[in-house]
């Protein structure tokens, strides 16, 4: 069975972040093979720390980078706002 393309992944990605913080847009890129670039805008991540939002969005994906035939290897770049 072949790996999932990464756009595959990326709209994978993209849903379950949104489907993890309600009122999230995310936008997500693919940066080379199984790396990726997250942008995430939330209003819920006016009342948390940087470090809070960058854990909330790592928690919504970590079941796309666990095992070892993740398709998720890296998140090359993740930004969080608020808008």
């Amino acid at each position: 069975m072949s790996p999932p393309a990464d756009s595959d992944v990326s709209e994978r990605l993209r849903r379950a972040i949104e489907e993890a913080l309600p009122g999230a847009r995310a936008q997500v890129a693919s940066a080379s093979p199984g790396h990726f670039e997250i942008l995430v805008v939330a209003e819920a991540f006016a009342e948390r720390s940087r470090l809070e939002q960058h854990r909330a969005v790592y928690a919504a994906i970590a079941p796309l980078m666990e095992g070892e035939s993740a398709p998720v290897h890296a998140v090359d770049r993740l930004e969080t706002r608020t808008s």
